[in-house]
């Protein structure tokens, strides 16, 4: 008996593994898979399809000693996605007779990686997109990478004096700086240091929404939020400034509503609300000129187009569409100039550009060994169980299953007390399992499956074994349950012959994907699948998965459970040709590294372990060559990448004992 997956298809191809896997939907164009069954790239900016396998990516990072897990970054990817935002907006605004212009900001914290911010910086400034920043590190990145006429820097978050003087002296360098307040306490320190420096500066102020939205993150928004300004708040804002003689440095109008919000209305029905408060502080005499409308724009992780918490019911275009529309007829009602449109889309910018890339280490599979030939020495509870085998059918099909888990339990309990041995044990629970798998093939062939036993598929899935850490690589998909697609990068021409879920290499029951995005999206009912479609290992063969969209938060909120660090980081460009070039090259964390990070110190640890190796030889324990030889392994593991890593092969490790 096996648990192989039944496909309905007589000839598998790799137009059954698009639809399988569902690239299409998830991909937003990026990804597709050739005849050969690869999946590949697309180069989103070229005209003549030009794509990139990442198989072939996968043996370039061998050729440079960057072993598996590693994750890569595309740069056309991350370019593509600013160009997409910036020009949406610009064809809506033209479309639509908007009399402005929309100047995006990149929020730092989605993905602080330098290379990010970097590329961000280089390739948004034919469009002047800034950086949104929340404190003061991020704001000294943005700073040093940013120059300063291309683009708005928003300074949101909690500011202290230093911040303060940071974002004014910046203004005197010529960055448009925004000072978002989001207490009143920040107020008087503004006004004090800007007194004092003689810098006049740009005023924002983030109004807490009553608008609730739906999504994950939608305590952003609504009255218990914690961040931004009350009515009364705001009203003291306004009465400060103007005793101040500092009304007319109040500019900007800011709010949030959610990270990831899947419901167009909600986006329209508050971009509705914080118009009504830009109207208000313009009656107040503000010079009111930049509404910044914050995150929200959604990535579609399960490629459903609907509005549950992981997708999105919407288009691009409908979303620059509704915020374009809804200002300007609220500007229009009130006679007032259409307002700079500022949004802080980070999610949608970086997430399509990272994927996480590993192998598969090992299998533990669920599955009988032919069953053994009946003896009189078996226990009376083994026959019983074969018994159960014989009357197996769709009418008894519940008393069978009902059945073989008495025997397997009473077996167990046994056992316990000594009363039955180790083998007999191992040929009840190996009947368990034959019994399993034949109930689950008489329940495909029925039209109304027991409750009880809809979820045998699952139980009876495989555990591929996956080199890399949930915790560090995905936390979200720990944390929040969030889903990321996630497939084989080769072997796609091949029918992906069994179901698995997944398990990473932490020693810790919550270290899996158990959840997968069904081969049809997500719906509005959130299921999602419980296991994964993929091929069978075959010996002295690596086999890849990539998880995908992950380049949003993951990898800062990443942690060092059981001291797995950061992965090799690789980026890649893709050439017109297809052909693609290594841009960049971050080797992962070593040993030492992770241990220094939990304040061991390498040298001392070094230290230690020769003390105790010199002991040893004094005690004739071990020689003077096993000495030598124990150090330079200890060495070199302190030196070595924290993940799984392939043995050395014999003749190599002869040679090092041999040394």
């Amino acid at each position: 008996m096996t648990s192989m997956i039944k496909l309905p298809i007589a000839k598998w191809s790799v137009e059954d593994a698009r639809n399988l896997y569902g690239t299409e939907r998830w991909g937003n164009g990026y990804f597709n898979i050739n005849n050969s069954g690869e999946l590949v790239v697309e180069n989103p900016s070229n005209s003549v399809n030009a794509e990139v396998s990442l198989m072939d990516i996968v043996r370039g990072m061998k050729e440079r000693d960057l072993a598996m897990p590693a994750l890569l970054r595309i740069e056309n990817i991350l370019d593509q996605s600013i160009s997409q935002l910036n020009e949406a907006f610009q064809e809506v605004i033209t479309a639509e007779g908007y009399r402005s212009e929309y100047c995006g900001v990149y929020p730092v914290k989605v993905n602080q990686q330098a290379q990010i911010v970097e590329e961000v910086a280089q390739f948004g400034a034919q469009f002047n997109h800034g950086f949104e920043v929340g404190s003061k590190a991020e704001m000294i990145a943005v700073l040093s990478t940013m120059d300063e006429n291309c683009g708005l820097v928003v300074c949101n978050g909690y500011k202290d004096q230093e911040f303060i003087d940071l974002g004014l002296q910046a203004t005197r360098l010529g960055f448009d700086c925004f000072f978002v307040i989001e207490t009143l306490t920040e107020l008087p320190i503004l006004i004090e240091r800007s007194r004092l420096l003689n810098i006049k500066p740009n005023i924002g102020v983030r109004v807490k929404m009553t608008s609730q939205v739906s999504g994950y993150w939608n305590s952003t928004s609504g009255d218990r939020s914690v961040f931004g300004l009350s009515s009364r708040q705001l009203i003291d804002v306004v009465d400060r400034l103007k005793a101040a003689e500092m009304l007319d440095c109040l500019k900007l109008l800011h709010c949030h509503l959610g990270s990831q919000i899947p419901n167009i209305r909600d986006i329209r029905g508050g971009v509705l609300e914080a118009c009504r408060y830009f109207v208000d502080l313009c009656k107040e005499g503000a010079a009111m000129a930049y509404i910044d409308l914050g995150g929200g724009l959604a990535v579609d992780y399960t490629g459903a187009q609907s509005n549950a918490g992981q997708s999105r019911n919407y288009s691009l275009r409908e979303y620059c569409e509704d915020i374009v529309d809804t200002i300007k007829t609220t500007m229009d009602d009130h006679q007032l100039p259409h307002p700079v449109i500022i949004t802080e889309s980070g999610r949608a910018t970086v997430a399509y550009s990272s994927i996480l890339l590993f192998n598969i280490l090992d299998v533990a599979q669920f599955e009988p060994v032919p069953p053994k030939v009946s003896s009189e020495n078996d226990h009376e509870l083994i026959d019983n169980m074969r018994e159960v085998l014989t009357y197996l059918t769709p009418a008894r099909v519940q008393e069978c299953y009902n059945d073989i888990h008495y025997y397997r339990d009473e077996i167990r309990e046994l056992f316990k007390r000594g009363q039955v041995d180790l083998r007999m044990r191992s040929e009840g629970e190996n009947l368990f399992f034959e019994a399993l798998h034949r109930i689950r093939d008489v329940t495909r062939s029925m039209v109304h499956v027991p409750v009880e036993l809809e979820g045998l598929d699952e139980a009876l899935a495989d555990i591929y074994y996956g080199n890399f850490s949930l915790f560090q690589s995905l936390p979200d998909a720990w944390a929040i349950d969030q889903l990321f697609p996630v497939m084989p990068i080769h072997r796609l021409d091949e029918t992906p012959d069994r179901r698995a879920v997944l398990a990473d290499i932490t020693c810790d029951c919550d270290g899996k994907i158990d959840q997968f995005i069904n081969t049809s999206g997500i719906g509005g009912n959130g299921v999602a699948e419980k296991t994964l479609p993929l091929h069978s290992l075959r010996a002295d063969e690596e086999y890849y998965l990539g998880v995908f969209l992950v380049g949003a938060y993951q990898e800062t909120l990443g942690d060092l459970h059981n001291l797995f660090g950061d992965t090799h980081v690789v980026s890649v460009r893709i050439n017109d040709d297809s052909s693609f070039d290594f841009v960049k090259e971050i080797q992962g964390d070593t040993i030492a590294d992770v241990l220094s990070y939990v304040e061991f110190e390498p040298a001392q640890l070094r230290l230690k372990f020769r003390n105790k190796v010199e002991a040893a030889v004094q005690k004739g324990r071990i020689s003077a060559r096993e000495r030598q030889q124990m150090i330079k392994t200890f060495q070199a593991s302190l030196q070595g990448y924290t993940y799984y890593e392939k043995e050395p092969s014999v003749e190599s490790s002869l040679a090092t004992l041999t040394e």
